[in-house]
């Protein structure tokens, strides 16, 4: 027995007066419409009307139920609605992880335009370069930079990453430009550290095949802090586009080796369920996809 649609058929024969205006009002039969009725008796163990061959009235304890179970439906309704009103229009907080450098430079700007058209939502970014758990740590949404792997999550892709390697015009100056990647290895060179926790990453396999880099002067979990170092002459990195792009537009980098440049990687956009999904994950995810353009404004700063 659908215990709802019994209590729902019990208000509305109690409401009515009648199995027969019940029936038509519900637009089933008499002999349904009673046998919705009985069910719920016998499951409460009580009855709830006494029947006559011309009408219906509640029993006393048939009146304490029908109060009940009139509100316990009227909340139902209003939880339906509410669900149905987040669905047809962006509502909540939006948890969103996103790489430090990336959403520190990029995506401010989106997330202000976003809210502008959604103002229902509150976003809570949390930034962050380890690989975080989506379900477990409770994130609508994680915004990702590499070469995705087969998984049981939903990946959509947003943009190209471009990645070079670059060092400061002084630094060339004073150590050389390298005209092939064997000669990387007499080189300095500013370490990713991330990089060493995926050695499936392709930047990984690219840098620990030929292209064999010489001894790191700087390690750093953050492309910011590496991009500076490169900056300030400390050595060789390879950085996105996204943080080294302004650099090589203002000439305080410069790409090395433009013709060994590893393949793209691209930014994700991965969340957990493709159906039923939230309002606010949809919109999001409508929003974001072209944000960025193609190629991405970032790689206009200079000429690739």
């Amino acid at each position: 027995m659908d215990r709802i649609v019994a209590m729902r058929t019990f208000i509305t024969v109690a409401s009515e007066g009648s199995f027969t205006r019940a029936a038509d009002r519900l637009e089933m039969s008499p002999q349904l419409v009673s046998k919705y009725v009985s069910q719920l008796e016998s499951q409460l163990g009580v009855r709830l009307l006494n029947r006559t061959t011309r009408k219906v009235h509640l029993t006393e304890a048939g009146s304490h139920y029908a109060q009940r179970a009139q509100q316990v439906l009227a909340d139902m309704d209003e939880l339906d609605n509410l669900m149905g009103d987040l669905q047809q229009s962006a509502q909540g907080v939006l948890r969103i992880s996103a790489p430090v450098s990336f959403g520190s430079r990029h995506l401010s700007a989106l997330l202000s335009a976003f809210q502008q058209a959604h103002p229902g939502v509150t976003v809570d970014l949390q930034l962050n370069d380890r690989k975080v758990d989506i379900v477990e740590e409770g994130f609508d949404i994680a915004l990702r930079i590499g070469q995705l792997k087969s998984s049981s999550l939903i990946a959509k892709a947003i943009a190209p990453i471009r990645v070079v390697l670059c060092a400061s015009p002084g630094y060339l100056a004073k150590h050389g430009v390298p005209t092939h990647p064997e000669q990387l290895q007499q080189h300095q060179y500013l370490h990713y550290s991330y990089m060493e926790a995926d050695p499936g990453m392709p930047l990984y396999a690219w840098l620990r095949g030929a292209h064999q880099p010489g001894a790191s002067t700087l390690i750093c979990n953050n492309g910011d802090v590496l991009v500076n170092a490169a900056i300030n002459g400390l050595g060789i990195a390879l950085q996105p586009t996204f943080i080294c792009g302004e650099a090589l537009a203002a000439g305080d980098l410069q790409v090395v080796l433009p013709d060994y440049a590893p393949a793209p990687l691209g930014l994700y956009a991965v969340y957990a369920h493709r159906t039923l999904m939230a309002s606010k994950v949809r919109c999001f995810i409508d929003f974001i996809e072209g944000f960025y353009g193609d190629p991405p404004y970032w790689d206009n700063y200079f000429q690739p």
